[in-house]
């Protein structure tokens, strides 16, 4: 008995082993599960099966296979852009936008317009006004919705506008609503709302942890929307100096033809979040009613490709004169240090900017172990002073950006649910680069020399952060 229980061990190890083999595209992390699942016959494979396997996109196409929506897993390329030839861009700009059609799945569209939101002052205004104007539907998605002061305002208008009519929809993730003990979704009982977690923490969608919605989208009647990095909370109302948590962050309105792109990310995970079916709907159509391009990007562990990782790489390849990045958590693969050290090998100018003093000490540790291999190539980079800076922000040249809700880091390219959108826009680029260039003058450049003056000890600490970047 021992022995042919000791043999099928061996067997669904054998098996595990192969499967990893077939399907793990990281050579790295295929030698870990092969090793993992011979070394430890039957606890190895079982570890696999439950962590090792990208259970995310196979759950969305078992669901796309019972009709509950995810019609968009299955779509491939994004419709060609029309007309891009007079576009007023580039021609590195023009081979930026059909690299994206290639790789995204959705057009990039034109007739929008754009506001610059900077810090929760700008942002929550503008958001609970919207709202208020509310005629036909809310969808809000947020990776953290808390009911301190303003979370109970943004519930107190949501719950008012359903009850005037209006159908509501707010998804929150399930891993950030325990940033405040009381969930701002009980807030929603009784009423007219719809509300839904994503990927509730239970005992077996505990094996999601690693997996969130860090996407922020509102969308107001299908012709206002807002995206960007800023979550909801009192924290990122940055005038507030009595609280030494306080976060800068900049957020974006949008209206016009971009809004179908954001409430087609909503929707597609709302119906993978309450597996409700999705049915066909006439939507109002949005108005073109500005001149921006923009195109809406959807990231994460559903989709069939590294999505953002490609659009970066890409980007940077494009650069003619001037990269500037501005990140909170800045660890970059090998792929994305190549291009930005390739970029800055034939010529062009690469600014980071970075927060001096981060939220998440390990991931500063972590970015300070790779920065040696920038700075070797000339790149830039600088460290902005407190009060912490969450801002996300790609610039290239005077022409692109590329905004939104991921970090440049592995967590965000691999395993959070992410949403960002490419903007070809003279008028909002040119605001990007004299707010970047702003924050650059209020921040400290290092130098290689400083990096490695650093104590031995906080050397070792920083690479030993880094041997676990893959999971920061």
């Amino acid at each position: 008995m021992l022995t042919l229980l000791l043999s099928l061990l061996w067997i669904g190890s054998l098996l595990s082993a192969g499967h990893a083999m077939l399907n793990k595209r990281d050579p790295r992390a295929a030698v870990g599960w092969i090793i993992a699942c011979l070394a430890i016959p039957g606890i190895g494979a079982l570890v696999y099966w439950l962590m090792g396997v990208n259970r995310i996109r196979v759950r969305s196409q078992e669901i796309q296979k019972r009709g509950l929506g995810m019609h968009w897993l299955h779509v491939g390329k994004s419709p060609p852009s029309k007309d891009i030839a007079h576009f007023p861009v580039s021609s590195a700009s023009q081979s930026l936008i059909k690299f994206s059609d290639a790789v995204t799945r959705r057009p990039l569209i034109c007739g929008n317009q754009i506001k610059v939101l900077y810090n929760g002052e700008d942002a929550y205004p503008a958001m609970l006004k919207a709202i208020d104007a509310a005629a036909e539907s809310i969808f809000l998605s947020s990776y953290i919705l808390i009911p301190d002061q303003i979370g109970k305002q943004f519930a107190e208008k949501l719950i008012a506008a359903a009850e005037r009519g209006v159908e509501v929809r707010v998804l929150i993730d399930a891993f950030g609503e325990l940033y405040s003990f009381k969930k701002l979704r009980h807030l929603f009982r009784g009423t007219k709302v719809k509300s839904a977690p994503f990927l509730p923490l239970t005992l077996l969608g505990s094996f999601y942890f690693n997996l969130r919605n860090h996407r922020k989208l509102l969308i107001v009647d299908n012709t206002c929307c807002f995206t960007g990095g800023m979550n909801i909370r009192d924290r990122h109302l940055m005038m507030d100096k009595s609280d030494p948590q306080r976060v800068v962050d900049i957020h974006f309105r949008f209206a016009g033809p971009i809004c179908e792109q954001l409430r087609d990310a909503f929707m597609e995970d709302w119906h993978f979040a309450t597996k409700e079916k999705r049915e066909p709907r006439d939507w109002l159509t949005p108005p073109n009613v500005g001149t921006a391009c923009c195109r809406g990007i959807s990231a994460g562990p559903n989709e069939q490709h590294e999505k953002l990782n490609w659009i970066l790489i890409g980007a940077l390849a494009c650069a003619k004169s001037h990269i500037r990045i501005m990140t909170p958590y800045f660890i970059p693969n090998r792929a994305q240090l190549a291009a930005i050290n390739t970029a800055a090998l034939r010529g062009v100018r690469v600014d980071v900017l970075l927060p001096q003093q981060n939220n998440l000490p390990y991931v500063a540790w972590a970015s300070n172990a790779l920065l040696f291999e920038l700075l070797e190539q000339d790149t830039h980079v600088y460290f902005q002073p407190p009060p912490f800076i969450h801002s996300k922000l790609l610039l290239i040249d005077d022409e692109y950006a590329l905004v939104g809700s991921a970090n440049l880091d592995p967590r965000s390219l691999r395993l959070n649910f992410e949403f960002n959108v490419e903007i070809f826009d003279v008028a909002t680029v040119t605001e990007l680069i004299d707010h970047f260039d702003q924050s650059r003058e209020q921040a400290r450049e290092i130098t290689l020399k400083e990096m490695d003056k650093r104590r031995l000890l906080l050397r070792l600490r920083d690479s030993f952060c880094r041997l676990f970047s893959p999971y920061l």
